[in-house]
């Protein structure tokens, strides 16, 4: 079976990563792009291939050919698309975040459920090779008890004390009620605080943050840092920011056994390398960088979770709770507070 497939938003990340990898995957077919702005369109559909090219949403959703939408539009269009998506009764496969805020996440998965929609997410790292074999490991026990995760991720220029703002059809990252109150979270840290409870096979149920933002001078932060814990015991970190050149961007896992560490796999991109050491295990993988692999291989279990009936493994409820870890995340920067998180509503 092909699966007709159209991008809402024909941006960077969609000519980068999603139509690639949407052309590189197994059984799927990119049959429509939408812009608002026809000449964008036009020229999107002629590079990627794409059969049609729309200025409208609704006019995507009304292509019969069309089986499932990949959401690369602004932060804050991400919910009404998705509700329209399903209510047109297309699959949703959608970038982080889910939604803005956690009500309106919850209602969007409420609806798409009752109308057997699915509901993937851009959280790629979960299909990383190196990623998939350190998270089988821990669950083998190969690390022990596993008593500290660390992520970390980072970018910047030497000289640049503040990257500069993004500008023109980019404007948006720079208004808090468009992007969701987050910058370095929103943009890159939501990977690794995901990628931690992947590996663990646990999740957060509380935090602490310090930003350089969620003031009212500075309202969204360029860098952020979390002490977190996990709902098994164990403690951890996550650092995330773009005044950061040089950074090492890794991830490490410390057990009573023993060690994994993700050498420059923070990324959500084919890239690193795996090593571990322990009692029983001893080794190390290197992967060959590959900006578009992870994209495509998220497409292909989303595609596969549709014809088997489950959830995909990057999956509208890992989703959710990111957005429930960033409003954690802002609410800790601006109180100096410790959050406990709570269970996500049904």
């Amino acid at each position: 079976m092909s699966f007709g497939w159209a991008i809402i938003s024909a941006g960077d990340y969609a000519n980068s990563r999603g139509a690639p990898g949407i052309n590189q995957a197994a059984d799927a077919d990119l049959v429509a792009v939408q812009s608002r702005d026809q000449g964008r369109a036009d020229a999107f559909a002629e590079q990627h291939g794409a059969k049609t090219a729309y200025t409208s949403v609704e006019d995507v959703l009304n292509d019969s050919r069309v089986d499932a939408v990949y959401i690369t539009s602004p932060n804050h269009l991400h919910t009404q698309q998705t509700t329209m998506a399903a209510n047109a009764g297309k699959h949703v496969l959608v970038e982080k975040p889910l939604s803005l805020d956690l009500a309106d996440g919850v209602n969007t998965l409420r609806l798409c459920r009752n109308k057997g929609i699915k509901v993937g997410v851009g959280l790629h790292l979960r299909h990383h090779p190196g990623h998939i074999e350190a998270q089988r490991l821990i669950a083998n026990g190969t690390l022990g008890t596993v008593a500290l995760a660390q992520s970390q991720i980072g970018q910047g220029e030497r000289g640049n004390v503040q990257p500069e703002p993004r500008a023109g059809l980019r404007d948006w990252w720079t208004h808090p009620e468009l992007v969701g109150g987050a910058f370095s979270m929103l943009t890159i840290g939501v990977h690794a605080i995901d990628d931690l409870q992947f590996l663990l096979g646990q999740e957060v149920v509380e935090l602490a943050a310090i930003t350089d933002g969620q003031t009212s001078k500075r309202p969204l932060e360029n860098l952020a840092t979390m002490c977190i814990r996990f709902e098994g015991g164990a403690i951890g970190t996550m650092i995330c920011g773009m005044r950061l050149p040089e950074f090492e961007n890794d991830v490490a896992i410390h057990g009573s056994e023993g060690k994994i560490i993700l050498d420059d796999g923070s990324w959500p991109r084919l890239q690193g390398e795996l090593q571990v050491s322990s009692e029983t295990v001893n080794t190390s993988t290197s992967y060959e960088p590959d900006f578009v692999f992870l994209v495509k291989k998220n497409i292909e279990d989303f595609q596969s979770a549709i014809l088997e009936n489950r959830d995909p493994a990057a999956s509208g409820a890992h989703g959710l709770k990111l957005v429930q870890l960033t409003e954690a995340m802002i609410e800790s920067a601006k109180t100096r507070r410790t959050i406990k998180v709570e269970p996500l509503p049904e």
